[in-house]
């Protein structure tokens, strides 16, 4: 299982960057920046838009059908209404990125 990172830490992560040490954005500055990016992404998906970084990959939703499920516990079938689900497709770049090369 991978490392996890909380918001703490990316902002934290990101401020460090070097490429950012020259622009003297402090850490406050970083974490309105996320929190907009992140309120951006929310809203268009939220309006059934798509995001799309190109080399990173697109964020879209779609429609999940209702159905039937079993508890685990119990085994009992339960009711699961129809709801929107968010998707992540990695890009070319990114998936290059993680398999090194």
């Amino acid at each position: 299982m991978g490392v996890q990172v909380n918001k703490n830490e990316l902002v934290a992560a990101v401020a460090g960057r070097k490429e950012l040490a020259k622009s003297s954005l402090s850490k406050a500055a970083v974490a309105m920046v996320i929190d907009a990016l992140l309120d951006t992404v929310s809203a268009e998906l939220k309006k059934g838009g798509d995001i799309r970084l190109v080399g990173f990959g697109t964020f879209s939703t779609y429609k999940r059908a209702a159905g039937e499920a079993r508890n685990p516990r119990t085994g009992e079938k339960v009711k699961v209404k129809a709801s929107k689900q968010v998707r992540f497709k990695s890009g070319k770049g990114l998936k290059d990125e993680i398999n090194g090369r």
